[in-house]
């Protein structure tokens, strides 16, 4: 296929089977497309739905979100994983108002230069809500150009994600790019699927280079595998009379950078100056169900403990401490386990296995 005749391939399926009631889609702007792209990285589609409408629904603007506390960001993030994208969302968000009067650049490279914001989302944005030409290469399109070019090697090394990137700038046409954009978004996603690609549906079955060799599944190359290391960690939940738990919040930096957590210890015996820190008498506690958080790049046991505390002074005055009550949760930006572990404290006050 012409580079001519591969556009007009991929957009005459659009026009036939091409998703085009994403909510995301609707009311199209660039600030609806940025925060839907964001939230697409490295998380499925169906996941998506329910945050993106909560979050449109809470921040409908640019402007909103900059305004924002950090928290409700956060806590409208709260199960996506991956909360540096939240804090570039709005530190991105507060750019764009300050330096470029509310309105996002309508320049590629203006727009990768922001925070969060790469090559391939920059290129989204551009196309989908501006009708710029400019190509992506996402996760999907990826799958899709290396399997059409039969591109050998891992997508990760510069060298090779450099010659994709030369085969999307190659093969994005001149009209209708917002379409096409979308377009292969979608083939990969639903198409050209990781495992079982449904190559007789594919507009591009006849010029695939992969299916022309019959070895669709080897491409593109994966990641070398490493074994993840796996960490420990003893989570306490202090429990007052009142139905709250202690948390505190983590440094900006580093692993739930800004999230609302529990406190970490490496063992029982932390409790005692744990529970001192905040004037508190510890009583009775007991082990929950072990729980493993898988991140990127290890994993983290997490035993976490049910305990009873008291205090003639229960109100925490330090500025990254608080209760969390759990009859009437504040919005908080939290940790993903810390939110599964609180919904478990729950159940068992509720279940008043706990005095």
């Amino acid at each position: 296929m012409s580079p001519e005749q591969f556009g007009q391939a991929v957009l005459q399926w659009y026009d036939r089977h091409g998703r085009k009631d994403l909510p995301w889609q609707q009311d199209i702007t660039p600030y609806r497309v940025w925060v839907s792209e964001i939230m697409l990285q490295q998380t499925q589609v169906a996941t998506v739905l329910g945050y993106f409408d909560r979050f449109m629904a809470a921040l409908p603007t640019v402007q909103a979100l900059a305004a924002a506390s950090e928290d409700e960001v956060l806590h409208l993030w709260t199960g996506l994983g991956y909360y540096s994208r939240a804090r570039n969302l709005q530190c991105t968000a507060k750019l764009v108002v300050e330096q470029h009067g509310g309105e996002f650049p309508r320049d590629v490279e203006a727009l990768a230069e922001l925070p969060g914001i790469g090559r391939s989302t920059a290129g989204a944005i551009a196309s989908l809500s501006m009708g710029l030409r400019a190509p992506i290469l996402d996760g999907n399109v990826k799958r899709v150009l290396a399997r059409y070019v039969a591109q050998e090697g891992y997508p990760g090394e510069p060298k090779v994600a450099r010659q994709l990137w030369e085969t999307a700038e190659r093969l994005t046409p001149q009209q209708r790019v917002n379409h096409y954009t979308q377009a292969m978004m979608d083939l990969g996603a639903t198409l050209c699927t990781r495992s079982k690609p449904t190559c007789l549906l594919c507009p591009l079955q006849q010029g695939c280079r992969a299916h022309q060799l019959g070895r669709e599944g080897a491409f593109p190359a994966p990641k070398p595998r490493k074994a993840l290391p796996r960490k420990r960690t003893l989570m306490p939940l202090l429990t007052n009379r009142d139905g709250a738990v202690l948390l505190y919040r983590r440094p900006s930096t580093g692993l739930w950078g800004g999230l609302w957590s529990l406190p970490e210890l490496d063992d029982l015996t932390g409790l005692d100056p744990l529970a001192a820190r905040h004037a508190l008498r510890l009583g009775e506690r007991r082990e929950l169900p072990a729980l493993t958080h898988t991140f990127s790049h290890f994993q983290l046991a997490i035993e976490p403990w049910l305990v009873e505390v008291q205090g003639a002074a229960p109100a925490v005055t330090e500025a990254d401490w608080l209760w969390y009550n759990l009859a009437t949760p504040p919005r908080l930006g939290l940790a993903a386990p810390v939110k599964t572990l609180l919904a478990r404290a729950a159940t068992e006050l509720i279940a008043g296995d706990l005095p």
